[in-house]
């Protein structure tokens, strides 16, 4: 007997692990009403409840790209400054 798993999007995801977070509803009425075991709603919630603090970390990836960018700019000048020498010196 083959079983096919269902890809959940991380939006179909969030929506019923809020839905579990509320509580309005019991796991099982939540299982039926989205087509998913008990189980895996358990996970979701567990999951966001965990990783909630990570939205309002202030987020560091802008800085830290810039700081890369400008190594790069570094890097391609001195390379640049390089190459230019050593054509001088080769007479190229």
């Amino acid at each position: 007997m083959k079983t096919s798993r269902r890809k959940h999007t991380a939006a179909f995801k969030a929506k019923v692990a809020l839905a579990a977070v509320r509580g309005e509803k019991t796991a099982a009425e939540l299982a039926s009403q989205f087509g998913v075991h008990p189980h895996q709603i358990h996970n979701w919630k567990k999951t966001l409840l965990e990783n909630a603090g990570a939205v309002f970390e202030k987020a560091t990836g802008g800085s830290e790209k810039s700081e890369d960018v400008g190594e790069l700019y570094e890097k391609i000048g001195q390379l640049t400054v390089e190459r230019d020498f050593l054509s001088r010196v080769l007479g190229r």
